[in-house]
């Protein structure tokens, strides 16, 4: 019996059919805004809630290619750089330190029962609520969001890495065992190449928490940054700026996880088979 191309269990819709389907909710949405746009527009010029294309273009490119007449910086992307090094920062703390400590609290036991309780401790407190902690103790600098962003992501990616490691099936263990590896051998030469694709598989799951920590923490202590502006601009309405700001903060986090899928395919191509 032929599967039906849509609908039904397990369907296989054609390629072409995909392409559609992906498409169509973004071609809805954005008519259904430009049609509010325009009655809105229509009725009052000067509304700020909903702006044109053309409001939103002449606005980005006011900010992208004009330099700033008090620093001279082209503020759009002085903020894009601003943001991208705190979350790079951010995500390769967080990634690190989930690697090591997650791939060895899986593999022994006494670290697993040593660690696990703190972690999910450390996983339960919201993020956010420690923000004004992280300001008075670390100052409104860098570190202040970068450690945000760190304790925001790294607990989640680390039981992760631990709970895959447990997971492993014993046989490949005991075998390396039985050859003659030592216990680190066995960790770091068969347990850790084959944890790696989920350790790209949950990174690429924080990207988005992460984007929240480090907007989250600009809104409040930041002179440039992407979250920075867009809070800034807000106390004026200037919807113009907002909404370009973050289809833009949008692009980039599709970005980075294209990118890490595109490396798990390259790289990893046995782990999605």
């Amino acid at each position: 019996m032929k599967r039906p191309a849509m609908l039904g269990l397990f369907a296989q819709p054609p390629r072409l059919l995909n392409v559609v389907l992906a498409l169509a909710p973004f071609v809805i949405l954005i008519a259904t805004y430009l049609i509010a746009s325009d009655i809105r527009l229509a009725d009052n010029p000067s509304d700020k809630l909903l702006p044109s294309l053309q409001q939103m273009g002449d606005a980005i490119h006011r900010l992208a290619f004009e330099p700033d007449r008090r620093s001279g910086d082209y503020v759009f992307w002085a903020d894009t750089l601003a943001s991208l090094q705190r979350l790079a920062i951010g995500l390769a703390l967080s990634t690190l330190v989930a690697l090591i400590i997650g791939l060895n609290m899986g593999a022994f036991n006494g670290l697993y029962s040593l660690g696990n309780p703190i972690l999910t401790f450390i996983a339960m407190i919201p993020p956010l609520a420690l923000l004004p902690i992280l300001f008075i103790s670390l100052g409104i600098g860098e570190l202040g969001k970068v450690a945000l962003i760190f304790i925001g992501v790294f607990p989640i990616m680390t039981r992760d890495m631990a709970l895959s490691v447990r997971s492993f099936p014993r046989e490949q263990v005991v075998k390396a065992k039985t050859l003659g590896a030592s216990d680190l051998a066995v960790v770091y030469k068969i347990l850790l190449p084959q944890m790696m694709p989920r350790l790209i598989t949950a990174l690429r799951l924080s990207i988005g928490s992460a984007w929240l920590f480090l907007i989250a923490s600009e809104a409040i202590a930041a002179t440039e940054g992407l979250g920075y502006r867009i809070f800034l601009v807000r106390r004026y309405l200037s919807m113009d700026v907002i909404i370009p700001y973050v289809i833009w903060i949008t692009l980039l986090g599709f970005l980075m996880d294209w990118a890490l899928r595109l490396i798990l395919k390259w790289r990893y191509k046995w782990y999605e088979q």
